[in-house]
């Protein structure tokens, strides 16, 4: 069968399509949680397409999922009023409630994301075509990264249980909340993502405003209920709606006191200057990357292949932490296209549903488009696509292209492309690739792949100050997630880990007094008789 044949054939009708894999009926949202409630909602909506098509007796259609509220400026500024009313000025029931009980409400709420494990992952499936397997692991992924967010939330409660005396100072130092936090996820990670920064900010007492991202909206439906139930009201409030008609005024109104988003930095720097306190406002921020790998003449070549090959492909390069630009040591530059296109050529591609698939349909409705344009501005500036089949299209499916030799000028060489394409450039110096990571606006990683311990000493140095972090003969990735995830430039702000997002979404903050006898007696009795969660000496096991 001719590969023209094989893509013709990607997509299925509905009848074969293995039950197990399909959604109970299309999902129409009408209701958001706001100030505690359910609240419905009659105008208008949007319309959920799955980018996986059907075969109808009409043609190739993508498949209806469902719909989910439209709202305006009027209901988010609503749910931001509800979070600021819960948080009262740090004198609310949720930000002066003890650490344990806190915690037991996130207990109580991941065991209600439990009993909707099946439905969320056939949404993050079907919402933006991520494989089953993957699908399944992100949710999994998820509840792993709560219950570490709750231990390390115990140790440090733990830390901060005991008094520090110094120089006749008593104090109880602790952390404390920052206020109403606007969290805004992405698309490509719209469960995990979210939570790594969702969870954090609400176990360390702060009210929430949340933005589903534009694909990925539905799957967090199933989960409203669990909120509603789980924390006080106006803890956790879902705003829906176009994020250029109902952000701005949220962060004009200077009642946002932490910004915390993946995207794009353009828009995270749009609306921070939206903010008439900005000295006020916390920002922690997942931003563009472009992470290159550095092959140099000494690498083991076929392990190179192999990591490139993961580290640019893995959900079809729609990935921050994505392997985005590969230079490689001009002696090797021809032994390594050849091995990648031929590794690329064996991937398995598909539906999300099938056993062992890699590459599947992309969820952003125009990204094949932007794709195919920055392989014709690859090949105008002198770039060929080296693997057979390369960059060919199919409805929201893109088969991967890996073009060579690519330079500066073309798209490819400053761009983040986002999607299954893996430039590649050669290299006579080493510090041609080392100049490229000085001048770029990005800085979250860098791969360095080489089997000589000189010279990977003298690539270190220099580079980790250019990126957060440098990875040695292995891809570019975020976890495990107790390491701190950040970048440098335009690709991060604030930095996320188990840990760290605790630290990022919180102040130290401490009691002190004098240690006269009157002052011991008066903390004795205020830490006996439990009448304070801050000055306390409880502790957590």
């Amino acid at each position: 069968m001719d590969f023209q044949t094989r893509l013709n054939q990607l997509f299925v009708e509905e009848k074969d399509i293995p039950q197990q894999f399909l959604l109970p009926g299309e999902i129409h949202q009408r209701t958001y949680l706001s100030d505690g409630a359910m609240k419905t909602w009659e105008g208008n909506v949007h319309e959920v397409y799955s980018p996986i098509c059907i075969q109808t007796p009409d043609g190739l259609q993508r498949k209806l999922i469902g719909t989910y509220p439209v709202c305006t400026e009027k209901e988010a500024e609503e749910a931001l009023e509800a979070a600021v009313r819960a948080y009262n000025n740090g004198r609310g029931q949720w930000p002066t409630m003890s650490v344990a009980q806190r915690i037991e409400c996130v207990e109580k709420f991941v065991q209600r994301m439990l009993e909707q494990k099946d439905i969320v992952v056939k949404l993050i499936m079907w919402e933006i075509g991520k494989s089953w397997s993957d699908s399944v692991k992100e949710f999994d992924r998820t509840v792993e990264y709560v219950y570490a967010t709750i231990d390390a939330l115990k140790d440090l409660d733990r830390d901060s249980s005991r008094f520090t005396i110094e120089q006749g100072i008593a104090a109880q130092i602790r952390r404390s909340p920052l206020g109403v936090v606007l969290c805004m996820g992405p698309f490509n990670y719209p469960l995990n993502e979210t939570f790594t920064t969702l969870i954090p900010a609400i176990i360390m007492g702060n009210t929430l405003l949340f933005k589903p991202p534009k694909h990925g909206t539905l799957l967090h439906y199933p989960l409203l209920e669990a909120f509603k139930e789980c924390f006080p009201k106006g803890v956790v409030n879902t705003i829906y709606g176009r994020g250029h008609t109902i952000v701005p005024s949220l962060m004009q109104s200077g009642k946002v006191n932490v910004l915390t988003l993946i995207g794009s930095s353009k828009v995270a720097n749009e609306l921070k200057k939206l903010h008439p306190k900005v000295n006020r406002l916390r920002a922690i921020l997942g931003l563009d990357a472009k992470n290159a790998a550095v092959i140099t003449k000494n690498a083991d070549l076929k392990l190179a292949v192999q990591e490139t090959l993961l580290g640019s492909l893995s959900f079809n390069g729609q990935r921050c932490t994505a392997l985005k630009i590969v230079f490689v040591h001009r002696s090797l530059a021809a032994d390594f296209t050849q091995q990648l296109s031929e590794a690329v050529g064996k991937l398995k591609f598909g539906m999300p549903w099938e056993n062992g698939v890699m590459l599947t349909p992309l969820p952003e409705p125009h990204k094949p488009a932007y794709l195919q344009s920055c392989i014709e501005d690859a090949e105008l500036h002198g770039a060929k696509v080296m693997n057979e089949n390369g960059g060919k299209q199919y409805e929201s499916f893109v088969y991967p292209a890996v073009l060579y030799p690519v330079n500066e000028k073309m798209k490819l060489y400053r761009e983040e492309q986002f999607g299954p394409l893996i430039p590649v450039v050669p290299f006579d110096e080493i510090d041609e690739p080392i100049q490229y990571l000085i001048d770029s606006t990005h800085g979250q990683q860098v791969s360095l792949f080489s089997n000589d311990k000189t010279e990977l000493a003298s690539l270190i140095d220099p580079l980790v100050n250019q990126v957060s972090r440098v990875n040695i003969n292995c891809q570019c990735q975020r976890g495990p997630d107790v390491f701190p995830f950040t970048g440098r430039k335009d690709s991060a702000e604030g930095t996320l880990s188990v840990v760290d997002a605790l630290r990022s979404f919180s102040i130290r903050s401490l009691v002190a007094a004098k240690l006269t006898e009157e002052n011991r007696q008066l903390i004795n009795d205020i830490v006996t008789t439990h009448e304070s969660n801050f000055l306390s000496t409880k502790y957590i096991f």
